[in-house]
């Protein structure tokens, strides 16, 4: 039996009642929200059980995420580095010569963060600032540290851990392993 508890108050509005200010406007009719999801309760009798074998997936892959999210913590931690700092560095890596507007793309932030970000990691002599030969109102970015020795390598050791057990799977294994985690992350972002 499925059935409506109680009207679910979203986060946002005693927020917005507690200011006074107006509520944003509300999301498009059939827009999947967490708010509305709150509001309906299953009972046990209507949920089928998961399997076991769906117990166990959900597990792994809950499992796989927090050791991820937990070594790049210890590893920026170690390296004194906050989230932003890190993604931007292993984006500048992966990118040489990145433009200050290429990396604020990528991590979503306002051209004064970027700025910022980047003035820090050149103090740390982490990157460098290099003029464009053809317009000197251009920089690029490039990292001068070695991310592939310590300390700098914890920053990618959790992936590299994977990838050299991903290498020992059999290749069908490992491209069905792939095609069903693809469909899990495509019906989850729906």
């Amino acid at each position: 039996m499925v059935g409506i508890v109680q009207r679910a108050q979203r986060p946002e509005e005693s927020r917005w009642a507690v200011r006074g200010a107006r509520r944003p406007r509300e999301p498009a009719p059939g827009a999947a929200c967490d708010w509305v999801r709150s509001t309906v309760v299953q009972t046990s009798s209507d949920t089928p059980s998961p399997t076991p074998a769906e117990s166990t997936l959900q597990r792994a892959l809950l499992a796989y995420g927090e050791a991820r999210r937990s070594a790049a913590v210890d590893a920026r931690r170690e390296l004194s580095l906050n989230e932003l700092d890190a993604r931007a560095l292993l984006f500048i890596a992966e990118n040489p010569g990145a433009r200050p507007s290429h990396v604020r793309d990528h991590l979503g932030i306002t051209s004064a963060g970027v700025t910022t970000l980047i003035d820090r990691l050149v103090q740390r002599e982490a990157v460098r600032r290099d003029l464009d030969d053809d317009d000197r109102r251009v920089n690029h970015i490039t990292v001068i540290v070695d991310l592939d020795s310590p300390p700098w390598c914890r920053l990618r050791a959790f992936d590299d851990d994977i990838e050299s057990a991903i290498a020992f799977l059999d290749p069908t294994e490992a491209d069905r392993l792939a095609s069903v985690i693809d469909e899990l992350t495509s019906a989850a972002t729906r």
